[in-house]
């Protein structure tokens, strides 16, 4: 269980850093988009890839990502530029 939650704060960080969007997360924040970016990449691609705390990598970042666009397009955060 704890090791889920680093693993998820982990994905959920590098999706921030990928989408520039980061900052404007907390921890809190990067647990979740990690977790349920996790969920949704690992449902639409698969478990391929190298696999951390029963999460498969590459698609949970790939979903992570999604996740935070998905959710900065809603309620409009931008990137600080």
């Amino acid at each position: 269980m704890i090791w889920s939650l680093i693993v998820g704060a982990i994905i959920g960080a590098i999706a921030g850093a990928i989408t520039n969007r980061g900052a404007s997360m907390g921890w809190i924040s990067n647990i979740l988009a990690g977790l349920i970016g996790s969920a949704i990449g690992q449902g639409v691609l698969g478990h391929w890839g190298p696999s951390l705390a029963g999460m498969a990598l590459i698609p949970s970042i790939i979903g992570a990502v999604v996740l935070v666009l998905i959710v900065s397009a809603v309620f409009g955060i931008r990137a600080n530029r």
